[in-house]
């Protein structure tokens, strides 16, 4: 029980460093979280300080899910008898979870879905790039960035019924985890959905100004 409180904070702290506010802060001398749609995301950074920054703060974000699933197998090679599996999907979510609502800053962070992607990738390497290309081809065909995770998001735990095969810890349900994980990041889109079904959601524009 100890482990498993252990890595669920140390997850949780991961998720919390909110690249998206220090990045902005250090390259343009504003915190994300007051511009654009106030969203501590690579999306928001995108529109209020710029594609390099934008950047950073996507591959940062999805490095903090790997960091806290790679945490996570080292402390289950280290503790006996314990559910690997299950300290795997504890990490995963609490690192969502600290990225969502951060402790060092207010609790005021992102939707998730890069840390997410970082999850994906290395539970399973499949799932995570067949969830990543969908997501893309969604985005790019409505040009909302919030169609395309809420979707990939949903599609994550359709795909664990069918590929059971290659989990970086094979054991455990993961069925019921990603079910919890597309309902933290459906949660986080919330305001997105709404917009969506009114019509108001802002759209990408992918011509040069």
């Amino acid at each position: 029980m100890v482990a498993y409180i252990i890595i669920g904070i140390i997850a949780y702290a991961i998720g919390s460093i909110s690249f998206s506010v220090i990045l902005s802060k250090k390259m343009a001398g504003f915190d994300v979280r007051e511009k654009g749609s106030g969203n501590a995301g690579s999306t928001n950074v995108l529109r209020t300080v710029g594609k390099k920054a934008a950047a950073l703060t996507l591959v940062c974000d999805i490095l903090k899910g790997i960091v806290a699933i790679l945490i996570a197998v080292i402390i289950g090679n280290i503790v006996s008898d314990i559910d690997k599996a299950l300290l795997v999907q504890i990490a995963s979510i609490a690192v969502v979870v600290g990225h969502t609502f951060p402790i060092f800053f207010g609790f005021k962070g992102g939707k998730g879905v890069a840390t997410s992607l970082g999850v994906l990738l290395l539970i399973n390497w499949q799932i995570g790039l067949i969830c990543l290309v969908f997501a893309l081809v969604i985005m790019v065909l409505t040009r909302m960035v919030s169609a395309g995770s809420i979707l990939a998001a949903i599609l994550f735990p359709v795909l664990t019924l069918f590929i059971g095969q290659d989990y970086y810890v094979i054991s455990g349900n993961y069925f019921i985890f990603s079910v919890i994980m597309a309902l933290i990041v459906a949660f986080n889109h919330r305001t997105n959905i709404s917009r969506i079904l009114n019509g108001t959601e802002n759209k990408l524009s992918f011509k040069k100004k």
